[in-house]
């Protein structure tokens, strides 16, 4: 018995001891993760708890040059509620009114938010979505509701913003706006002024701490960030909204008759090199059109005979030619190596000057000059072209421009085909920009200015950045050459190839261009372009207009289809930009009639204001306008004012709701 009492008693002693070593194991592991791991595993705690959430920064606002709005970033807001926190006293007081409030606002009846809003309360839900997207006004007038008007601890709101980017011209000139995007791998995709100067717009993101509840959900802990965003600068381009209404609508509507593949036009201030419009539109599978990739920035293609004004001015600058010169166009064919060249005209143009050839575009004209001029040193034609910049691109900000392609002797693909087909603009390859770029500087005397998108960066009204004329090559040729082609180009205009869009009221130069495309498909497919500038004499804006593919039986050459577009664009300009004369002005300081008019100013904020008539004008700038009379403006759509809901003339009351429709 006593020997039996004994092992258990032995037993008790090692299974207290075992406890006791156990107890002195878990104390010294408490000690070690309390002093010595106790930051990292709070860390950890806090970060499955609470966590940082970007606020992205509001975009800064991207503006044509006379203020119209490109592109905006407009917050919207999410309201959420949470159920716990509110006292049973508060929430018992403010649900009905709440619930009724709701309704008005959101259209649903009062007892749905009444029984959500109790659902929520007894189920303990702390992240109930009451409202999604509302705009700043709505955000604002949901944040007075009662109960919501206590806060976020004592009356359960939640409210959570992001924001979206609105583009007020909608689809036109979406491909020159752009944008920026971020994929799931964190890439970002930048296309246009949006993307190219996305560095002055994009701002620097906020943090705002959160708490982790329920199913995975995250709720703020207060209405305070950590750290605030920083909203980006504002960018004022050198698009002009109205100019480019006029080009696209001008070009879409070509591209409509003719039935064709692509187009695009620019239209550039040849003194400055700032893109005013800037247009391209492919089509789909409808025969509807959009835009769908910037061409006139990447699309290199052969050009065609406007690249005859680059040939011509490289003759002229070696001498190789004069104007006056005479060249057999031997009954408009003319063959290299066995293969043809032939002229547009049947029979050809006989013996002709060399200006002449060029108002006409003769194709055998232009080979036979080139060829005799530099038959001997091809290099040399080739290295004139190379020092005018056309075998180097133009370094645009836009992402994604096209290499012009010039070849040279020494290259192993030159044959003796290269030298007469560069002269009539085959064989070699450039974008529109580049085209046109080089047409500007010889409106410009020579001087070859950098295309340019932006005017200035700006930090509300505080300009920060200033953009100035940038200079690529300060003479690409002689004055005494500038004019001759100037006149050959006004010419051509006036009685050569573009002949059918020449106007006694408005003036004009330049090139039309019809080159063959697809060699290989039968019947053969084209691209028609017009390059050029108006007023002839005093040139004010460069363009080019670039069809690809038109249908063959409605017509193909630059003449017919492209360079209607141009004097459309050209003569609207003229119209739609008045000549504005400077006069002295005739104000005179006189104190009584000063006093009068503040006496009036004063007594009329005191009276009833009348609606303005708000039809035609661009959104943003009918709400500024209206929102500035305190009013509560309400739209839908995107562009311009369609129709209002209140009558032009009719006397407003405060805080009145006005609705616009727009277009």
């Amino acid at each position: 018995m006593a020997t039996t009492e004994k092992s258990i008693l032995n037993r008790l002693y090692f299974v207290a001891g075992c406890l006791l070593l156990f107890a002195i194991a878990v104390g010294f592991k408490l000690l070690d993760i309390q002093f010595a791991h106790g930051d990292y595993y709070k860390e950890l705690a806090e970060e499955r708890t609470l966590k940082n959430f970007k606020i992205p920064a509001n975009r800064g606002n991207l503006y044509d040059v006379n203020g119209n709005l490109l592109a905006t970033s407009v917050p919207k807001y999410d309201i959420r509620f949470d159920a716990v926190t509110v006292s049973d006293k508060n929430f018992e007081e403010n649900i009905g009114s709440l619930s009724e409030k709701l309704s008005g606002m959101l259209g649903r009846p009062a007892s749905y938010y009444s029984q959500k809003l109790r659902a929520a309360r007894a189920n303990r839900q702390r992240y109930v979505l009451i409202a999604q997207n509302l705009g700043y006004s709505d955000y604002m007038k949901i944040k007075s509701f009662p109960m919501f008007n206590l806060g976020a601890y004592k009356g359960g709101m939640i409210t959570e913003q992001s924001t979206v980017r609105e583009h007020p011209l909608g689809k036109m000139g979406e491909r020159t706006v752009g944008y920026e995007r971020r994929d799931e791998n964190g890439y970002f995709t930048r296309v246009g002024l949006e993307g190219a100067f996305s560095n002055y717009l994009r701002g620097t993101d906020g943090r705002r701490l959160k708490q982790k509840i329920a199913k995975g959900q995250w709720k703020p802990i207060s209405d305070n960030n950590e750290m605030e965003p920083k909203d980006g600068y504002d960018v004022v381009s050198t698009i002009d909204v109205n100019i480019q209404d006029i080009a696209h609508h001008s070009l879409l509507r070509q591209l409509e008759y003719f039935e064709a593949e692509h187009g695009t036009v620019v239209v550039m201030e040849t003194a400055t090199g700032e893109i005013k419009a800037m247009s391209n539109l492919g089509r789909t599978r409808e025969g509807t059109y959009f835009e769908k990739r910037n061409y006139a920035v990447y699309e290199s293609h052969e050009p065609g005979s406007t690249f005859k004004l680059m040939a011509m001015v490289a003759a002229l600058e070696d001498k190789v030619v004069d104007t006056s010169q005479i060249i057999d166009t031997e009954k408009g064919v003319v063959r290299f190596y066995g293969r043809p060249v032939r002229d547009s005209r049947h029979g050809g143009y006989g013996e002709i000057s060399a200006a002449k050839a060029f108002e006409v575009s003769s194709n055998t004209a232009f080979t036979k000059m080139i060829t005799e001029g530099y038959k001997d040193n091809p290099s040399k034609f080739v290295d004139r072209l190379y020092s005018m910049g056309l075998n180097q691109k133009i370094g645009l900000e836009i992402k994604g421009e096209g290499s012009p392609r010039i070849p040279h002797p020494q290259d192993k693909s030159w044959n003796g085909l290269s030298l007469p087909w560069m002269a009539f603009g085959y064989g070699v390859s450039i974008t529109p920009l580049q085209t046109l770029t080089f047409y500007n500087a010889i409106a410009n005397d020579g001087e070859m200015i950098k295309p340019r998108f932006i005017k200035e960066v700006k930090d509300r009204d505080k300009p920060i950045i200033t953009m100035e004329n940038q200079v690529m090559n300060p003479s690409i040729c002689s004055p005494e050459t500038a004019a001759k082609v100037r006149a050959m180009m006004k010419n051509t205009v006036e009685r050569g190839t573009a002949a059918n869009i020449y106007t006694e009221n408005f003036s004009m130069a330049g090139k039309t261009g019809t080159c063959q495309t697809e060699y290989w498909i039968e019947p053969g497919r084209y691209i028609a372009s017009f390059a050029g500038y108006f007023p002839a004499e005093n040139p004010k804006y460069s363009c080019i207009v670039v069809i690809h593919k038109p249908n063959r039986r409605k017509g193909y050459y630059g003449n017919i289809v492209a360079a209607p577009v141009f004097k459309d664009i050209a003569r609207k300009i003229y119209t739609d930009t008045p000549v504005m004369d400077e006069l002295e002005s005739l104000e005179v300081q006189d104190k009584k009639v000063q006093t009068d008019f503040e006496t009036y100013y004063a007594k009329i904020q005191d009276e009833k204001l009348l609606m303005p008539d708000v039809t035609g004008m661009p959104a943003m700038d009918a709400i500024s306008l209206l929102e500035n009379l305190g009013l509560e403006v309400k739209f839908n759509g995107r562009g311009v004012v369609k129709r209002q809901s209140v009558s032009a003339g009719q006397k407003l009351k405060t805080k009145q709701t006005v609705k616009l429709e727009l277009s």
